[in-house]
């Protein structure tokens, strides 16, 4: 016996004892179900299957067994589907499609985006801290407008919307007399009373096409409420024609009583304040300022007027040529004249857009700079208002209470193109794109540029002197009582 045999028989019997009974048993266990799996795959047809993991081993195999052809097909094929997917992958980033979890988690690529981003720079150039007043733009034409719309009502709204018809005043009794026209061309429905259908039905549609074109004062807001008020207190058994008359007669005696009249009370009083040898200040056009200058020139008093102007409108040319066809002493000044203005004013008359709770005033923008300047001087300030301009808002800034503008208002007209040498064409042509955005006019294009264009402001109390309206004299604390006593119980 060699040495080879002899140490295998010696290590047989020492090996053995070493087994515990727990490991025989599963030995033999896994012996078992190996030779039952052998026995299955013979009868089956199958290839025989490794015996010493038993059969989750065999169905291992068999399974790795099928699918090893098919492995070797998706290897054979695996570089044309590399480049289908390349193909596909190139496609889809250019048109932005995404399908399947994998393309939903692929980052966007920034080249695609930064077009649509500047587009949305571009129609969306407003300040933040105003974005909550620029809630839709100025309406240009009847495109989208309710079907009941008339075309008085239009063509006023459109005027408003131009600046053709101007001041807190003129435009209320413009919106009335189209309110005439409405209730005279209203047709009410058969088994309907006129003040369930006309105000929800017909009067609305008239009142949102004006806010479309330009938002509405605060007296155009208290003639539509006393209006409301008194076709809600219409009797149900009244005929159709003499409602509609009733109204109408309302409506005049609303435009004679609270502002026609009124504004000669106002300026009955105030031109009591213009003694002679005064020289009046007042900044931009206010319809019962200038009633008000002209009142005092008609009694006879010497004096002079300074008028302040700025733009986008330039209202007071209007304003002093008014006043110089009346043959008075008119100097007119740009804004940046204001301190030159100030030295030598002894009285400052202001209209109002409308009077605020808190005893401000808002008004034209740069009303409070001019006030300021006037209360510093010593210079007394008294603001002409009707009390249909009263109002019981509170505002402390121009922030929360505004109209924003069409910031093109604001660009100066462009410069006319002048002929140029040949010789300069070609120079010019090299810098045409890096010139288009110095200009003002490409400020939709040019990134971080906004202009603000705010039609409002809002003057301190503690800068008026007085209020004059057709109750009297009152200071700017009395507001909320006349506002109470001459609006809220009309």
């Amino acid at each position: 016996m060699s040495e080879a045999a002899k140490a295998e028989g010696q290590a047989k019997p020492a090996e053995e004892p070493k087994l515990s009974p727990a490991e025989l048993k599963k030995r033999a266990k896994a012996e078992k179900q190996a030779r039952r799996a052998a026995q299955k795959d013979q009868q089956g047809g199958a290839g025989e299957a490794p015996a010493v993991n038993g059969r989750r081993e065999e169905d291992r195999g068999q399974k790795q067994q099928d699918q090893k052809p098919k492995d070797g097909q998706q290897k054979g094929q695996q570089p044309q589907q590399q480049q289908k997917q390349a193909k596909q992958t190139a496609q889809s980033d250019g048109k932005h499609e995404r399908s399947g979890s994998q393309h939903q988690n692929m980052p966007v690529r920034p080249k695609s985006v930064q077009p649509s981003e500047a587009k949305e720079q571009r129609e969306t150039k407003q300040v933040e801290l105003f974005s909550h007043l620029c809630t839709q733009p100025r309406r240009q034409d009847i495109t989208g407008a309710h079907k009941d719309v008339h075309p008085t009502v239009a063509a006023t709204g459109f005027q408003m919307s131009n600046y053709d018809i101007c001041g807190s005043s003129a435009r209320c009794v413009a919106m009335l007399l189209a309110f005439k026209e409405v209730i005279q061309a209203y047709a009410l429905p058969k088994g309907k009373a006129f003040a369930m259908h006309f105000t929800p039905h017909y009067l609305s549609p008239q009142i949102d096409f004006l806010k479309s074109c330009r938002p509405i004062s605060e007296s155009m807001g208290n003639a539509i409420r006393y209006l409301k008020k008194i076709i809600g207190e219409l009797d149900p058994d009244m005929q159709e024609q003499k409602v509609k008359e009733y109204l109408c007669e309302e409506i005049d005696r609303f435009i004679h009583e609270r502002i026609t009249v009124t504004d000669q009370a106002i300026a009955e009083l105030a031109s009591g304040q213009i003694k002679n040898g005064s020289v009046v200040l007042t900044y931009a056009k206010s319809a019962i300022v200038e009633k008000t200058i002209l009142q005092a020139h008609a009694q006879g008093a010497q004096f002079r007027v300074i008028v302040v102007d700025s733009r986008p409108l330039f209202e007071g040319k209007q304003l002093a040529i008014s006043l110089m066809t009346a043959g008075l002493d008119v100097e007119y000044l740009p804004f940046s004249g204001l301190a030159h203005a100030v030295k030598e004013a002894t009285l400052l008359l202001l209209g109002a857009h409308s009077m605020l709770s808190n005893g401000r005033l808002q008004s034209r923008i740069g009303t409070a700079s001019v006030a300021m300047q006037a209360h510093k001087a010593h210079i007394p300030v008294i603001v002409c208002c009707e009390s249909v301009k009263f109002s019981g808002k509170v505002a402390l800034d121009s922030i929360v209470l505004n109209e924003v503008a069409p910031s093109e208002e604001l660009l100066l007209q462009k410069p006319t193109a002048t002929m140029q040498p040949p010789s300069d064409q070609k120079a010019n042509d090299d810098e045409e794109d890096e010139g288009k955005l110095r200009s003002l006019h490409d400020w939709k294009e040019i990134r971080g540029l906004q202009i603000l264009n705010l039609m409002y402001d809002v003057t301190p109390a503690e800068y008026i002197r007085m209020v004059i309206c057709e109750y009297g004299n009152v200071p700017p604390s009395s507001v909320p009582a006349v506002h109470r006593l001459a609006n809220e119980g009309m």
